[in-house]
């Protein structure tokens, strides 16, 4: 099980599961953001503070629902839908607790031309 949440703290998560790769997505949202996204079944992200707490910007297909604390801006997960239609969390591992970054295998996503 790992922690995290946003910078300041309002925005509270666990996750549950292991990863050794992550998707660094170069479209303009998740370049511009640094994110380094984890997958997962929705069922495996619990929030620990209410969603009435967060705010969320979809852009492009409008598909993905990007969270983000409306005080400190910072962004640490989005749900939407696998193309099989299973419900998904895409976690930012940048916002998980303890998470040593240079040991995690990234995975390059051209995300810029979708």
């Amino acid at each position: 099980m790992h922690t995290g949440s946003c910078h300041c703290g309002q925005i509270k998560f666990e996750v549950e599961g292991t990863f050794e790769e992550v998707n660094e997505c170069n479209c303009s949202h998740c370049s511009r953001k640094g994110y380094l996204l984890w997958f997962v079944p929705r069922g495996r992200l619990s929030l620990k503070t209410p969603e009435s707490a967060m705010s969320t910007y979809r852009f492009n297909k409008h598909v993905i629902d990007h969270h983000f604390c409306p005080n400190c801006g910072c962004a640490p997960f989005g749900f939407g839908k696998a193309p099989d239609g299973a419900e998904m969390a895409a976690v930012n591992i940048r916002c998980i607790e303890g998470i040593e970054l240079s040991g995690v295998k990234r995975i390059p996503v051209d995300g810029r031309s979708f």
